[in-house]
């Protein structure tokens, strides 16, 4: 697995706002650079826990259906690749939630492993843009709704 990207935004609202914002994942083509997304499962407690979503960035496109883990208390969300097809091999990453005096700190880490060689510096361009466009997505899509 490819080395750990990470970045990080504070948003003005609670976690529990955030963690709604990150799973509400039918809005993900409004904010966070995926064509597509689709929940294919969801467990007990009506949270989604498998998502199918076709991205293209880069020049690139790829389809893959990612397995959600829901930390305690909801401060945060982990997923792991199911099933990939095109670039991307395999992809795990997480959002972290921290409550701070003004919002919420967030952390996106990421570790994306393509089908395709790519010079370091090009896929850590890529993995940056990945949670830039996320981070700066989820900022405003939250604090838009206040």
């Amino acid at each position: 697995m490819a080395e750990r990207t990470e970045g990080t935004t504070d948003i003005k609202a609670k976690p529990a706002g955030v963690m709604a914002a990150i799973t509400d994942f039918d809005s993900y083509p409004q904010w966070a650079g995926v064509k597509e997304a689709t929940v294919l499962k969801r467990d007990s407690k009506d949270r989604p826990t498998e998502v199918a979503m076709a991205v293209s960035q880069m020049g690139f496109d790829a389809r893959y259906t990612l397995a959600y883990k829901y930390s305690a208390k909801d401060t945060g969300i982990s997923w792991t690749t199911k099933e990939a097809e095109g670039v991307v091999k395999d992809i795990q990453g997480e959002y972290v939630l921290e409550p701070t005096d003004d919002g919420t700190k967030v952390t996106y880490r990421l570790n994306l492993e393509l089908n395709i060689s790519l010079p370091g510096f090009l896929r850590k361009t890529a993995e940056k843009t990945v949670i830039t466009t996320a981070l700066d997505g989820l900022k405003k899509r939250v604090e838009s709704k206040g």
